[in-house]
């Protein structure tokens, strides 16, 4: 069932982003706003620099509590080690993937620059949508 559908037409193309040097407090008002629980981190040139989650945000909201010096940068407390795909991978692939590396979105790289992103809900969606038919 799952083979028939093409990943590359359930990748979220313009998902909220944020760069290194945005302020971790208003990546959380983002991220809380648009109902999201992370975002890719792009630097100028639209190339993946790491992931920020909600328990990134977690992690420094603790970390300042700790410290009593809240606050910094998404940079600061983003995971800068990233797996990225190609738009082209199977659509199995993209939930083994998401499955084995524990993660909620993918992203999605072309030419070396950033063009969106697979996550659980755009695989779950593919599948909705494949049963409709």
């Amino acid at each position: 069932m799952l083979k028939k559908i093409e990943a590359k037409y359930h990748m979220t193309k313009n998902p909220v982003t944020f760069k290194a040097d945005t302020e971790i407090f208003d990546a959380i008002s983002v991220m809380l706003e648009k109902k999201i629980s992370g975002a890719t981190v792009l630097n100028e040139k639209k190339e993946v620099v790491g992931v920020i989650s909600e328990f990134d945000c977690l992690k420094a909201i603790l970390s300042g509590s700790y410290y009593e010096h809240a606050g910094g940068t998404v940079g600061e407390f983003m995971t800068a080690e990233v797996e990225v795909v190609d738009k082209e991978m199977d659509i199995l692939k993209v939930a083994e993937r998401l499955i084995k590396g524990k993660r909620r979105r993918l992203p999605i790289v072309e030419d070396g620059k950033f063009v969106g992103q697979y996550s659980i809900r755009s695989i779950l969606n593919a599948v909705k949508d494949f049963n409709k038919k």
